[in-house]
């Protein structure tokens, strides 16, 4: 019996990937909270997928065994999608990060034979396919040692193909970006743990060669990197000097934004309640949202680096990296494409059930992460791999 492909939620990070999905041979239903908004934006394809406005019961109701269910809604949504994909015996995707409450279904959903695939978007996504590809490379070659220096870092980041004097533009709600500001970081760098409260207190630049010139952006360090060296496979006795996961930003932004910094720690230094600082959050978010948002057709810009070094003392032995520096196009912007493209991927791993049972993040296995940069190439999103001492 052939499975049915529910996607939750058609926002602007959603559309390539619904477009791609509708030329298979499974059937896509649509589900949106506001109806006229995707049957706007999936104009073009109406009569290739049903769109329906997302009422839990009747999603309930329609959901059958072994379908697959796509939250593309608010993170805070993803762990009521995936209880009743445990209700139903259907199997979830999601671009987000793997939640305590999220990797706690773990048992049930191998128990159940069923796929709860996370962090298959663009950062986190495409990024861990990259860092695994690195990883792979890295203990493959002839100067693979355990004695070597290790340096990762892995920055991305989305941002107006031409600059504005904000030097930045909103694809989604600015809510998200403001709470950001007020995560703590954690990674490592000169063989020691480091920590901040804020991203503008380890704010760097980090230049990186592009396919013709070499750009300086600013950096910081993004959640918590550490999880990620026994994802990436690192092992506990590489002699890891640098480890860090961050966001880029134009130069300059730092500049623009510090009235916003000043704002968040404020606020966050202020003796009110948690729903006042919400609100006042809500209200910047708003301002923004009307100031800084895309304007139709207008193209954007994602750059993502992941490099990994292995030095013996000074002397630098090994440096490989990927190049991924996409703008928007007619098959839509790029935070929508590389958010929403290797999540059909995952859908379709599911469907041909070449995927691991249980809660997971993007594949590790070499054949399959190959599989997946070579699918995303033929869509035309091209990942540069160089060997900086070739």
């Amino acid at each position: 019996m052939t499975k049915t492909i529910h996607w939750l939620g058609a926002g602007l990070s959603s559309t390539p990937g619904i477009k791609r999905l509708a030329d298979g041979q499974n059937p896509l239903i649509v589900w949106n909270r506001t109806l006229a908004k995707a049957q706007n934006s999936l104009a073009e394809i109406q009569d290739k997928i049903q769109i329906r406005q997302l009422d839990w019961q009747e999603l309930k109701n329609t959901v059958n065994a072994g379908d697959v269910l796509v939250s593309m809604l608010p993170a805070t949504n993803h762990l009521n999608v995936a209880e009743l994909c445990l209700q139903t015996n259907a199997h979830f995707v999601s671009s987000s990060y793997i939640s305590p409450q999220m990797a706690a279904l773990n048992q049930q959903a191998t128990t159940q034979g069923l796929c709860f695939v996370n962090e298959v978007g663009l950062d986190p996504g495409i990024d861990h396919l990259l860092a695994h590809a690195l990883v792979d490379q890295y203990q493959q070659s002839p100067q693979f040692s355990a004695d070597n220096e290790i340096y990762f870092r892995s920055y991305c980041g989305g941002f107006p193909k031409i600059a504005n004097d904000f030097k930045y533009k909103f694809s989604w709600s600015p809510l998200g970006v403001l709470k950001a500001l007020k995560s703590p970081a954690k990674w490592l760098d000169q063989g020691e743990t480091k920590t901040c409260q804020a991203p503008w207190h380890a704010l760097t630049e980090h230049s990186i060669t592009l396919l013709d010139s070499t750009e300086t952006f600013q950096a910081y360090p993004n959640r918590d990197s550490l999880p990620f060296l026994q994802q990436y496979g690192f092992d506990k006795n590489w002699q890891v000097k640098q480890f860090v996961r961050g966001t880029l930003r134009l130069a300059g932004w730092s500049t623009a934004w510090q009235y916003l910094f000043d704002e968040v720690a404020s606020i966050s230094s202020e003796d009110i309640s948690a729903e006042d600082a919400e609100q006042k959050l809500k209200k910047i978010s708003q301002n923004l949202e009307e100031k800084y948002s895309y304007d139709i057709d207008e193209p954007d810009r994602v750059v993502l680096s992941v490099e990994l070094v292995a030095k013996q003392g000074n002397k630098t032995i090994w440096h490989n990296s990927y190049l991924l520096d996409a703008c928007g196009n007619k098959n839509g912007q790029a935070m929508a494409r590389l958010v929403s493209l290797p999540v059909s991927l995952a859908v379709e791993a599911i469907l041909d059930q070449s995927i691991d049972k249980g809660v997971s993040a993007a594949p590790h296995q070499p054949e399959q992460v190959n599989t997946w940069l070579t699918k995303l190439e033929s869509l035309g999103e091209k990942v540069t791999l160089r060997d900086h001492l070739a």
